[in-house]
């Protein structure tokens, strides 16, 4: 029987239920028996709340700017609900019993609840509660010990694939190791998260493609182990590929949750030159790997998918293969001229050499493979990743689009790249 931990929510009865309760939670705060109450307090409380969220919706929005696109309505509306249940909620402790004042707090908390699901729901962020309580867990290890250096390798043959040569040992783990580590360079980076599939703890080990993940903005890398439950998916691919499964480094391209340096080298920082260049090196000396450019893929979501394709243009002899998860049109801050203004003081050629779909436009790359993955409800970048696949196509790339049902969130996201791993697989030389 499936457990309760297990159940979904992003759908079916829990938010459903959520949404009710809070429904409820929050109408029950508006009643009292107080001719005042209805005709003073309640209109007054209302109006102040529309005030405060409208106000920080625009400090948001065109003020601070934390990221290019606007906040969703579904989390003012919910950002409203839950003021308006807490002020609602002091309101009522100025009079009545103490145990009017207890569920009036209970109350505002259950709206509280009902807006935090709402949230996790919209985004697709805790898939189940299984995955919120791993939050509160470690299992991670020590990378030199699940990475001890090996001289006994198994290659990928000329011409063929590491399955072809690959015998699972006796005694191999069921599950892959989860790591943290540092990986220096010019850019003040947060410490990178890797996947070791099963195996890597062979001997001989074989040489494994390797998959460098970015997590989107706002975001970091552990996002991909949280809410991409990518340690579960990869172990249930190597399990149906006798322990293989890809080498994953999920890289920080950002620096902190909310910075955007465009994975560019410019007055924003130089993410472009520690991810194309000193993030693989450092892969390189620290794991064993497939070295083939062919084997390398550069993947993410949202900035990270706007990432993704950069780097597929402007390092091309390192990654052969990239997967843009709803990215962005170009890189951005808003508008070409903010972005600009930022990066390159105003330069706009500067931006042109690097802006992947300029490039794309005058360069042709006829050995690099991609997928473009857009969203059947994302308002905002579904057209940006068909302008994307067609760029691709005429400048030569193999190159697929995938459209999936969902929005710019996490039920597209997932499914967007673990669908990708059979073709991943074949492309990297890892299995057919």
């Amino acid at each position: 029987m499936l457990s309760p931990l297990d159940l979904s929510l992003t759908s079916g009865p829990i938010p459903t239920a959520a949404t009710v309760a809070g429904a409820i939670a929050l109408i029950s705060l508006t009643i009292r028996k107080n001719r005042t109450w209805w005709t003073r307090v309640v209109p007054v409380v209302m109006l102040a709340c529309a005030a405060v969220i409208a106000a920080l919706v625009f400090v948001v929005d065109h003020v601070w700017k934390p990221w290019p696109e606007p906040l969703p309505p579904i989390l003012a509306v919910w950002a409203g609900a839950v003021l308006l249940a807490l002020s609602l909620a002091v309101a009522r402790l100025r009079a009545g019993r103490w145990y009017w004042h207890t569920l009036s707090v209970v109350l505002a908390l259950v709206v509280t609840a009902s807006a935090v699901t709402a949230a996790n729901a919209f985004f697709g962020f805790y898939p189940t509660s299984r995955a919120v309580l791993e939050v509160f867990t470690n299992s991670r290890v020590d990378l030199d010990a699940a990475a001890r250096p090996t001289t006994s390798v198994v290659d990928v043959p000329p011409g063929g694939k590491l399955a072809d040569v690959w015998r699972k040992p006796a005694g191999l783990p069921e599950n892959g190791t989860v790591s943290e580590a540092d990986v220096p360079g010019v850019f003040k980076a947060r410490k990178a998260w890797i996947y070791l599939p099963p195996a890597y703890a062979a001997t001989p080990r074989p040489r494994l493609p390797v998959v460098v993940l970015l997590p989107g903005q706002p975001g970091a890398p552990r996002d991909w182990f949280d809410a991409g439950r990518i340690t579960e998916r990869l172990d249930a691919f190597a399990r149906e590929h006798d322990g293989l499964a890809p080498i994953v480094v999920v890289a920080d391209q950002l620096g902190s949750r909310s910075a955007n340096p465009l994975c560019l080298d410019s007055k924003l920082g130089q993410s472009e030159t520690y991810l194309a260049r000193e993030v693989p090196a450092w892969i390189k000396q620290r794991l064993t790997v497939d070295e083939r450019r062919e084997a390398w893929t550069i993947a993410g979501f949202s900035q990270g998918g706007t990432c993704a394709l950069q780097l597929a243009v402007r390092a091309p002899d390192v990654y052969g293969n990239f997967i843009d998860l709803t990215g962005q049109r170009e890189p951005t801050l808003g508008t070409r001229a903010e972005t600009v203004k930022a990066a390159f003081g105003g330069d706009e050629a500067a931006f042109t050499r690097v802006n992947p779909m300029d490039v794309l436009a005058r360069d042709r790359f006829p050995q690099t493979s991609g997928v473009v993955v857009t969203a059947r409800g994302d308002a905002l970048y579904r057209q940006a990743g068909a302008d994307v696949y067609e760029a691709c196509r005429k400048a030569g790339m193999d190159v697929q689009l995938k459209e999936l049902p969902g929005a710019h969130d996490w039920n597209v996201w997932r499914p967007g790249l673990y669908d990708s791993l059979p073709w991943l697989a074949t492309r990297t030389g890892l299995s057919n």
